[in-house]
């Protein structure tokens, strides 16, 4: 009998993967949904704090602690552990895994920068396939190997966030005060540009604004990416997620451990949001590194409580519907931008939502993304965009439809 870990879309589908994804797809888009209707950008680009009030303050307040960054290193981590999936699966077929896995990078690179370039800046496609080459030096590594250097490079990244807080506030604060005076001197047409530019306008004037910088910021963005791809890939390669795995009581230890590590880093951002760390520019510093920090460990804290929840079947029949959406996981992500684009650019309510109003934005969404999810599945085997991309890794058109629907027809 097939194990209920395993999804009716081939025997080797996991769903606990696709579950786990589905969590942090929405997860993403939550955070993302304030750079859809508001100037995000430019706050983020000139360390300019939203000064929220009233529910928005207590909602960014909890962003901040259990959403920003968490599920962001879920997804990396689950990149990595994909790409051990795929590159596994493609040896275990004889197929030149190697040349299948870089078509399928240069792919993703074409539509990320698509993306990046027409449409979004907060675009991680590009950097996810620019940094997916390197998991290729690192397949055939020890799992020791791959956990130090992700260690290590989680170490580096987070030292260098921590540089700034050795200054003298009063240089930090002149930094700031300089970079306030840009985004003052910017934002007023930037969102004249989101309100009332022509397409050819906006893209032209988004390249120079919004897509230079995120290429110039692209080696420092890596850094944490591959290390969380490195931890995926070490999961991948230790069977941590196989179905009937041995690695349940691990699991389970790991989580308590990195749930009581979670608590005093996230005691520290919650001092460093209510400003009583420090003030100034040095606030924002700490903000960043703290949110950092727990973005690793809350991320694996909430990986292994859900994989230790889906083993029981009565949480695997709850939490299906994230499958559908984790399953179609590019489509959905691509899909967000699309929408949102179209609703708060196009729509006129750009720079006019609330963040609590854009919450539940992102929720309604959300619900009608696992809705339509579920309905494409019944007859297709991969959201539109997961076929486009198939197609060219593989260099010939896939199948899209599944199997017993096309028996049935054929019956019929």
């Amino acid at each position: 009998m097939m194990s209920s870990s395993l999804s009716v879309l081939g025997k080797d589908r996991i769903v606990t993967i696709d579950i786990i994804r589905g969590f942090a797809l929405f997860g993403i888009f939550l955070v993302n949904m304030p750079a859809f209707h508001s100037s995000e950008f430019l706050s983020m680009l000139y360390g300019v704090e939203h000064a929220h009030t009233g529910a928005d303050y207590w909602l960014d307040f909890f962003f901040t602690l259990f959403i920003d960054m968490k599920f962001f290193t879920i997804f990396s981590f689950l990149f990595g552990l994909g790409f051990y999936i795929f590159m596994n699966r493609a040896e275990e077929k004889g197929l030149k895994m190697k040349r299948l896995f870089t078509r399928r990078m240069v792919a993703l690179l074409v539509i990320g920068l698509l993306h990046l370039i027409l449409l979004w800046f907060g675009d991680i496609l590009h950097t996810y396939a620019i940094t997916g080459f390197l998991l290729l030096f690192f397949y055939n590594r020890k799992i020791k190997t791959m956990i130090i250097w992700a260690i290590s490079l989680l170490v580096v990244f987070n030292l260098f966030l921590s540089l700034s807080l050795i200054l003298p506030e009063s240089i930090l604060d002149e930094i700031n005060q300089e970079s306030i005076l840009i985004y003052e001197e910017k934002i007023d047409e930037y969102v004249e540009t989101y309100e009332s530019a022509g397409f050819a306008e906006w893209v032209s004037y988004r390249f120079q604004t919004e897509v230079i910088p995120v290429l110039s910021n692209l080696i420092g963005n890596m850094i944490p990416i591959l290390a969380m791809f490195l931890f995926g890939l070490a999961a991948g390669k230790a069977g941590i997620f196989k179905p009937n795995t041995i690695h349940h009581g691990f699991i389970r230890k790991f989580q308590i451990i990195i749930g009581v590590v979670s608590i005093p880093l996230l005691v520290f951002l919650a001092l460093a949001k209510f400003k009583m760390l420090a003030t100034g520019f040095k606030s924002i510093i700490y903000i960043e590194l703290f949110t950092s920090l727990t973005g690793v460990t809350l991320c694996f804290f909430y990986i292994s409580t859900l994989t230790l929840l889906l083993r029981k079947q009565q949480w695997q029949k709850r939490l299906r519907p994230l499958s559908y959406v984790g399953q179609m996981a590019l489509t959905n992500y691509l899909l967000q931008t699309f929408i949102c684009m179209a609703l708060f650019v196009l729509g006129g309510l750009y720079n006019n939502i609330s963040l609590l109003t854009g919450t539940i934005i992102c929720i309604v969404i959300f619900g009608l993304q696992i809705l339509v999810s579920y309905y494409w599945l019944k007859t297709y085997q991969f959201g539109p965009f997961e076929w486009l991309w198939r197609s060219v890794t593989y260099g010939k058109l896939q199948a899209i439809k599944k199997v017993s629907t096309v028996k049935n027809k054929v019956s019929k």
